[in-house]
């Protein structure tokens, strides 16, 4: 019996595992991320039996992307693609019209810029206003981040909080809270000024823009 052969691609971040299995149409046929918790090959493994279990056994070839991967590609003797090189290559065909690329990972935040020339610009050394600053605003509000994107969604007032530092942040919230502020409201505060930041200080852009993160955009 001959097995479907589809090619997977394994992405590797700080905080999380995801998973796209594609055939060679470039159709997905299956997609799921999990935290890792520093346990990387124990959350792919799970991952990819969740696969099987959908799609059956098939015959893959992988290739490995992301801040946290290179070791594992190398233990495992798979192919390696630094993670913006991946995102450039996947928007060429995805979405070729788009100028600006943003990927909000779990401890830092990337704009790719492709209009004349192919720039980079990424944050310094603070968290703030990637995905562990939004664990950390969600679990000072008692949520998740799916929970506090939902919060956000009907805020009606913005309160000043040090947004570009999680240390900062918590410390203008928890007297917020403390005074009956609502959840929704600072939900809609904790948005990623770091990452916003890291655009501004850049070229200015006006046309297509692509979103890539595990975590949640908040306020968008």
């Amino acid at each position: 019996m001959t097995m479907n052969k589809y090619r997977l691609g394994i992405d590797i971040g700080s905080t999380t595992v995801k998973i796209a299995i594609l055939d060679d149409n470039n159709n997905i046929l299956f997609s799921d991320y999990e935290r890792h918790f520093a346990n990387i090959q124990e959350t792919l493994q799970s991952l990819l039996e969740k696969a099987v279990a959908q799609l059956g056994e098939f015959e893959i070839y992988p290739v490995i992307t992301g801040s946290g991967g290179l070791t594992l590609a190398k233990h495992l003797e798979v192919p390696f693609t630094q993670e913006v090189v991946a995102v450039s290559t996947a928007l060429q065909d995805y979405a070729p019209q788009c100028d600006v690329a943003i990927e909000l990972g779990g401890e830092d935040a990337k704009i790719i810029y492709f209009t004349n020339v192919i720039d980079q610009r990424m944050n310094g050394i603070c968290a703030g206003g990637t995905g562990s600053f939004i664990d950390q605003m969600a679990s000072l509000l008692q949520t998740d981040a799916s929970g506090l994107n939902e919060y956000a969604k009907n805020y009606k007032s913005i309160y000043p909080i040090a947004a570009r530092c999680g240390v900062f942040a918590k410390s203008d919230i928890q007297p917020l809270i403390n005074e009956g502020a609502t959840k929704e409201d600072l939900s809609g505060c904790c948005q990623p000024d770091n990452l916003w930041s890291c655009v501004w200080q850049a070229y200015p852009w006006q046309c297509g823009i692509s979103w890539w993160s595990a975590s949640f955009l908040i306020r968008t």
